[in-house]
């Protein structure tokens, strides 16, 4: 599971005495914490789509800083942000590539929005980018 991995990531990243993974792993496992407490509180258990979702949302909140500190010439953070997002890019799931997204596409009978949108969020959940779907989906109309 990649809670498990991110966990033993943390142990040597203290091993090593790495403060900027340690910040980041840190951050990471709190928001794993909340999401199993939030899923708990309605009787579900936290899959690894979830956490890929979190790793998701941190990386988009993370760019968003990094963008924050180059435009305020603060170098140093923008070198340590960008660690940070490499570290939780090895987290994500292989991500489906257009031609895939195409071919499956192909594969519904319904090719309706809302359709479309429904499976692959239920099938494919941390593996694909919503907005790239949404791009291929407006070829076939």
């Amino acid at each position: 599971m990649i809670e498990d991995e991110i966990k033993k990531a943390n142990v040597e990243a203290m091993k090593r005495r790495d403060t900027v993974a340690r910040a980041f792993y840190s951050v990471l496992m709190n928001k794993i914490m909340l999401e199993k407490i939030n899923k708990r509180e309605k009787g579900q258990e936290l899959v690894d789509a979830d956490v890929s979702n979190i790793v998701q949302k941190m990386i988009k909140e993370l760019t968003d800083e990094r963008d924050n500190y180059a435009k305020a010439g603060h170098n140093e953070e923008v070198e340590n942000i960008t660690r940070q997002l490499e570290l939780a890019k090895t987290y994500l799931p292989k991500m489906l590539e257009r031609d895939e997204i195409k071919k499956i596409i192909a594969s519904l009978d319904d090719k309706s929005v809302g359709s479309v949108m429904k499976h692959f969020k239920a099938n494919y959940n941390g593996q694909v980018d919503m907005r790239l779907v949404q791009e291929v989906l407006k070829e076939f109309a």
